[in-house]
């Protein structure tokens, strides 16, 4: 993902000579449509409310966090995030389509603060923002040679951006529309919640890999799609999560393993607002599968800082550590609810 923000701090001529993937490019029309902003952070310096010095949790460690604040308006609603491999730059994108970039400051490995951040509404292929099209809820993001891959909850459409060529500038193509005939009847707001792409080198070759929020198969488990690398490939295939617990989908990210990590959300009115990371095994995830996976975190909203967590990133730091970052949606709820973003280690990856 390194190659996606360059142009943003001053690389133009290194983005304009990437090769990318897609037979062909995208057009950059127009002018960049985004602006700075101020993203005041406050830090969370411990993760459990009854033990701030503990830093061990199941199987990662607490290395810190923030909560956000901005006086943009259009600031909140984080539901994914994607952080470049040097730890620091990172694409988020809100539920109602906007951009968020920026950079994470650090002190001796904790975040500290949000720098050089930009916001600008995400376009639709005409130019339009997503919202004037009524492509609403974008939830899910994924990253793979420099385009951005965005799933769209209330149409139960997947689209595509030249990022790293057009920056804030680049407009939504469809991927995969073919695949409509079989995830069109998705519930309109449990659609795609999660994309990750699975690794070249594993059995499903950089294949899409999408996770329904809560949409159920016939057995009450979470439907999810195998969807083919090449642009226009009508080649999707299903496999079904196995729900636990009633927990939703709210994420996903692939781990230098192969393996995918999924971020999990809990809410009712009896049990309150929950969290859980499950790791799913590569080599469990094919057609017609059911696949589970470990439990590596789980936190409620009373013992822990947590809030609505959407966004899950994952990056490997200097020394060789995994790093998973989390972002909260807040829902523009700003005085009940948070955006927080959290940091942790995974252990013994």
């Amino acid at each position: 993902m390194g190659r996606i923000l360059r142009h943003l701090f001053g690389a133009v001529a290194a983005c304009a000579a990437v090769a990318l993937a897609a037979p062909a490019q995208a057009q950059c029309v127009g002018s960049d449509p985004s602006v700075a902003v101020t993203v005041d952070a406050k830090p969370i310096s411990g993760f459990s409310v009854r033990a701030p010095g503990q830093r061990r949790f199941g199987m990662v460690e607490y290395l810190g966090g923030l909560e956000l604040t901005s006086s943009h308006k259009d600031f909140g609603g984080f539901s994914a995030i994607r952080v470049e491999p040097d730890g620091q730059h990172f694409v988020s994108l809100t539920d109602r389509g906007w951009w968020l970039t920026g950079r994470i400051a650090y002190d001796h490995g904790r975040p500290t603060g949000i720098a050089d951040a930009r916001m600008a509404p995400i376009l639709g292929p005409d130019g339009r923002t997503l919202k004037a099209r009524g492509w609403y809820d974008t939830e899910s993001l994924a990253e793979r040679d420099g385009w951005l891959y965005v799933g769209i909850e209330r149409v139960n459409r997947i689209v595509r951006f030249d990022f790293a060529r057009c920056g804030f500038r680049a407009r939504a193509a469809e991927y995969a529309a073919s695949g409509r005939t079989v995830y069109g009847n998705l519930p309109s707001n449990k659609g795609f919640e999660a994309l990750t792409f699975a690794p070249r080198d594993s059995k499903l070759a950089g294949t899409l890999i999408a996770f329904s929020e809560r949409g159920l198969d016939a057995d009450g488990n979470l439907r999810a799609f195998l969807i083919g690398a090449a642009p226009g490939d009508a080649g999707i295939a299903e496999f079904s999560v196995k729900r636990r617990d009633n927990f939703d989908i709210s994420d996903s990210a692939t781990l230098p393993s192969g393996d995918v990590l999924l971020l999990e959300r809990r809410f009712s009115w009896w049990s309150g607002l929950a969290m859980r990371l499950r790791r799913i095994a590569i080599s469990a995830i094919a057609a017609g599968a059911l696949v589970d996976g470990s439990d590596l975190l789980s936190a409620d909203f009373l013992g822990y800082r947590i809030d609505n967590m959407e966004g899950l990133s994952i990056h490997t730091d200097a020394n060789g550590a995994v790093v998973l970052t989390l972002v909260s949606d807040d829902n523009f709820n700003h005085f009940l609810q948070r955006t927080v973003l959290l940091q942790f280690r995974l252990v013994d990856e």
